[in-house]
């Protein structure tokens, strides 16, 4: 563990162990914070990588954003002090919250997208339950 300033900054074990609890489907590749959203499509992938491009823009971080037909894969690391630090952690878990967030599940007026038809389906949410 080494710091820079105020930053704590984490080994990649360190990050390891953080995410299984805060951000499971979250990994660390390549010293960054990496976690790839699946879609329905075009149109879904450009509202996701808009999304993550409001909410870095809104901390001042800066994430690398891939973006292709059905997938949006997003890789975050703080490069000022050049490594993993809180900052990353944080805008992980607010991409994470705002990317799946749902209306349904909050039973109020907002019904939310209705997955379980294809042609309207907009992100495949992930479950830590699910067997797949």
């Amino acid at each position: 563990m080494q710091s820079q300033g105020t930053l704590k900054l984490y080994t990649e074990d360190e990050a390891r162990i953080r995410l299984a609890t805060e951000l499971p489907f979250w990994s660390v590749e390549h010293g960054r914070l990496c976690r790839r959203y699946r879609t329905s499509g075009w149109k879904a992938s450009l509202m996701v990588a808009n999304a993550i491009g409001h909410l870095a823009e809104a901390a001042w971080h800066h994430p690398e954003v891939c973006l292709a037909y059905g997938t949006v894969t997003v890789r975050l690391m703080t490069h000022k002090a050049g490594g993993l630090t809180d900052k990353d952690f944080a805008l992980a878990g607010k991409i994470e919250e705002v990317v799946h967030w749902q209306p349904a599940r909050e039973c109020g007026a907002l019904s939310g997208t209705p997955n379980h038809e294809p042609r309207f389906r907009y992100i495949d949410y992930d479950r830590l339950d699910s067997a797949a």
